[in-house]
């Protein structure tokens, strides 16, 4: 149903996205927040540097910058192993697929996608064993000759059977005797290789039984599987994608693509340095006032977000090198305050949303399709990062709060909520907003520290700035936050308005489009 003139749905569209606030009351929101980044900066030197944290984890901490005086935390082994402990190893792997992808693209370029299969298995077969490699092959074939009967419940079925393995004993040992050889390494190619390689059947056969006349060769699922700087830790192309793109015999380029590429690969090595600052900066203390406790609970998903852009910005370089488009890296974590724009990995995150959320949730505006929609999702993903107490406790919440938000938008779609929102000014509505995003702000925050640290310590977090902070610290944490949720929706609107400076009166935005019922995992905000 299209939005008329002084329809509602308009409305509310104009007040959430484009409102404006004045010019000194957003300035003032910057001088705060300024000053909280400061203060904040100032007591994460001051409790690194105190010889009671460094005592708490000794068992961590290595030499580091002595022209700093600053020792290192090593607690981070992901980061640990990519840009210290087996920098060397995934720069030569890195190093020899784009040689061997250039002079293929100079020599034989329709075979590309073919030499960098062969790369790609030789890779594997060295680093872990043929059986290693006979056992990935053996899931690509399971899941192939299923995908032959066209059932999507089937392929499904055994695609999270497979994935299931993985996660449960006695599975996992039985696999894990497959791989031949003992190094660091040996468990987190195997559980990576494995992980990844699942899925990424899953969405060739998914997409095999779409296909409307006849199927996809095994020889395409090789290829698709097969890539080696997507093959152990991601991200994710659904099938549909990298088919077309790696198949794609125009290996032209935009103008200034490489310069964009060479430009995004300085800034992702040059993100490094910041993140190996944050390692010798580690502040973690049981004392100490609500704020603390609540800048170090975000700074440590900002860290991870940031270590995940890192990771995913070097894979993605290479990957572009090769004429693919890689999933984007995830938002910016502080530029969320609404769950269903949640994600670290855009990879899951596409791939969930094109088999599991999108297709059972439709249009997205039915709250029992939408609860068994997110239901599933979150199933899934918790099978994804491994059953446990903490990603069950995590799901359920994040879960809740992507409900949750259409409960609340559906319940404020009506009157009188809409009549008076239509009655004040855009600017209140939009300060009211941000008061509600920012409560929402925090309980983002809260539930994935439970995933990204532990269920404690966002026990603590909370304590802390709900019980023994209130109401001074409380109020002071939220006011900050506050500011923050309105700069980021003053960027949003500038954004806007460069998409659409202004729209006319007869805009066919659908009242399920807009941001009071705006939902579904794949709506989000222009970056």
């Amino acid at each position: 149903m299209a939005s008329e003139p002084g329809d509602p749905a308009l409305c509310s569209c104009t007040m959430g996205v484009k409102a404006a606030i004045p010019k000194h009351e957003l300035y003032f929101y910057y001088v705060v927040l300024c000053f909280a980044m400061l203060w904040a900066a100032s007591w994460i030197l001051e409790v690194s540097s105190s010889n009671v944290n460094r005592k708490s984890f000794k068992s961590n901490i290595q030499p580091g910058w002595y022209f700093f005086g600053r020792k290192m935390d090593t607690a981070d082994v992901e980061w640990m192993m990519w840009f210290s402990t087996f920098r060397e190893h995934i720069v030569f792997a890195l190093s020899g697929h784009i040689l061997f992808a250039k002079i293929c693209s100079m020599l034989a370029p329709q075979y590309r996608s073919l030499v960098h299969t062969v790369y790609c298995v030789l890779a594997v077969l060295s680093s872990m064993g043929w059986t290693y490699v006979m056992l990935i092959l053996s899931h690509c074939m399971l899941l192939y000759s299923i995908s032959l009967v066209k059932l999507r419940w089937l392929c499904f079925t055994a695609g999270l059977t497979m994935l299931a393995t993985f996660k449960m004993e006695p599975f996992i040992s039985w696999q894990a005797g497959f791989v031949s050889g003992s190094f660091e390494l040996r468990p987190v190619f195997f559980y990576g290789g494995c992980g990844f390689s699942i899925m990424r059947c899953i969405s060739f056969a998914l997409e095999n039984c779409e296909k409307k006349e006849g199927n996809y060769s095994v020889l395409e699922l090789l290829k698709y599987n097969f890539y080696l700087p997507f093959f152990y830790f991601g991200p994710i192309m659904t099938f549909d994608k990298f088919h077309l793109q790696a198949n794609n015999p125009d290996l032209s380029r935009k103008e200034r693509e490489m310069w964009n590429i060479s430009v995004q690969a300085l800034l992702h090595l040059g993100a490094i340095t910041p993140c190996r600052k944050s390692l010798h900066t580690t502040p973690l203390s049981n004392r100490g006032s609500s704020p603390p406790p609540a800048g170090l609970a975000y700074l440590n998903v900002v860290y991870d977000w940031v270590k995940t852009a890192v990771m995913f910005g070097v894979i993605n370089t290479v990957s572009r090198l090769d004429h693919l488009d890689p999933p984007k890296p995830p938002k910016c974590t502080t530029m969320l305050y609404v769950f269903s724009e949640m994600h670290f990995d855009r990879g899951i995150h596409d791939w969930l949303c094109k088999y599991v959320y999108n297709h059972l949730g439709g249009q997205h505006n039915n709250v029992l399709d939408e609860l068994v929609a997110s239901l599933c999702t979150y199933g899934i993903i918790a099978l994804w990062l491994g059953p446990s107490w903490g990603i069950f406790i995590w799901a359920f919440f994040n879960c809740f709060g992507l409900n949750f938000e259409m409960w609340m938008a559906k319940f404020f779609s009506t009157e009188p909520f809409v009549s008076i929102e239509m009655a004040m000014s855009q600017s209140m509505s939009r300060r009211i907003r941000a008061v509600l995003n920012t409560f929402n702000f925090w309980s983002i925050v809260l539930y994935n520290i439970v995933a990204l640290n532990s269920l404690d310590f966002a026990k603590l977090v909370a304590k802390r700035l709900l019980v023994k902070g209130f109401p001074l610290s409380t109020i002071t944490v939220m006011f900050v936050t506050y500011c923050l949720v309105q700069i980021i929706k003053e960027r949003e609107r500038e954004q806007a308005l460069i998409h659409d400076p202004d729209p006319p009166p007869s805009s066919t935005t659908t009242s399920a489009q807009t941001p009071s019922t705006a939902h579904p995992l794949d709506k989000e905000k222009p970056e």
